[in-house]
């Protein structure tokens, strides 16, 4: 599938609250337990503000998904590392999509000096450590029961990836 990536912006508030909603009430892969307010868009403008955030258009020109990186810290101690998040429609999943938008992330993060970028993943959300595996990300911490979502406990896995 061809993908293009735009500037995540105020135009894109509806699709990418709907994309990360479905998450929420469909799995792991996003923390929140109830599906959040169109107005949450406001928080990720605000903590990509210096960095790299889009979202992923098909060649139908649709949003199939979004990423970014923020600040791990605002800490000037911590200003190399970012942490990413990234959603893809699940019907786009599987086709290079992910890859493709972490490959464009990291390029777009190296020209911010940043040299470390962690993830926070459920550890019930098998299919994105594999993909972070895969992808040159190591398990570099773990917070053991941290996590309650549907009745169900889970860890706080954290990955790096040196850049």
């Amino acid at each position: 599938m061809e993908i293009q990536f735009e500037r995540m912006g105020e135009e894109h508030r509806t699709e990418v609250i709907d994309i990360f909603n479905h998450y929420i009430e469909n799995g792991f892969a996003a923390y929140p337990e109830n599906k959040l307010p169109y107005e949450f868009y406001d928080m990720f403008l605000i903590i990509t503000k210096d960095y790299p955030a889009l979202v992923i258009k098909s060649n139908n020109n649709e949003i199939i998904g979004f990423g970014f990186i923020h600040s791990y810290s605002p800490f000037s101690v911590f200003k190399e590392t970012a942490e990413i998040s990234y959603f893809i429609k699940e019907e786009a999943t599987g086709q290079g999509i992910g890859k493709k938008t972490l490959d464009y992330i990291e390029s777009e993060a190296k020209k911010l000096n940043i040299s470390s970028i962690l993830a926070s993943i459920s550890s019930l959300n098998e299919g994105s450590i594999n993909f972070h595996e895969k992808n040159g990300f190591k398990e570099c911490g773990r917070f053991v029961k941290i996590g309650k979502k549907f009745d169900k406990y889970f860890d706080v896995v954290w990955m790096q990836k040196m850049l």
